[in-house]
């Protein structure tokens, strides 16, 4: 018998243990490997870009479109309003008689250090729920705040009407200047001369 032959039948009945393993295995092992996380990726590069082109395209419209409720002129109305980055919106309702109606606003806030940044949504929605008054063409002057309609028309005394509104969970107190614009307080009524 020859050494080579001697070696053989000496190390046959060895068998490895677990933890070694051949190199063509750990290959394999890393080929899979490589695979799953080149598809892990490509997953999250898709995301990106179908998260981004969300918002690039959200972006472009200007802002994002939502429905609301709001209370125009005493009555509960279903309307569409996008908000702006740039603190503004364009909202848009129909009327009772089928046309619709477009509002845009919006503006700034000026904080404590004297810098201005763009209104928030929720500020924005405040102000789109305060009181206003309208001057019909028949001459008379009402108030809508929320469900409320009143007219003051006959209220004005040297051209100025005070009025308290309430939605039940807050009260303002408006000082109304005849066509000369309004202001609300939850304290007390404002002089006109403070904002006139």
């Amino acid at each position: 018998m020859t050494n080579k032959e001697k070696y053989k039948q000496a190390f046959s009945v060895l068998q490895p243990s677990g933890k070694i393993s051949l190199e063509e295995e750990r290959m394999i092992i890393m080929k899979k490997k490589a695979k799953f996380q080149a598809a892990v990726a490509a997953a999250a590069i898709c995301l990106a870009f179908v998260s981004g082109g969300g918002i690039v395209y959200a972006a472009d419209l200007g802002g994002v479109q939502r429905k609301i409720q709001l209370w125009v002129q005493g009555d509960q109305t279903d309307a569409d309003i996008v908000y702006n980055a740039n603190g503004s919106y364009d909202l848009w309702y129909e009327n009772e008689d089928g046309t619709r109606e477009d509002l845009h606003g919006g503006g700034v806030a000026i904080e404590a250090d004297g810098t201005e940044r763009p209104l928030t949504e929720a500020e924005l929605m405040d102000h789109l729920q305060q009181p206003t008054v309208d001057y019909k063409e028949d001459g008379s002057i009402w108030v809508y705040y929320y469900d409320q309609k009143i007219d003051i028309t006959d209220q004005f005394k040297d051209g100025v009407c005070y009025v308290q509104v309430s939605n039940g969970e807050k009260t303002l107190y408006m000082t109304i200047l005849y066509e000369g614009g309004w202001c609300t307080s939850p304290h007390k009524y404002e002089s006109p001369d403070s904002f006139s």
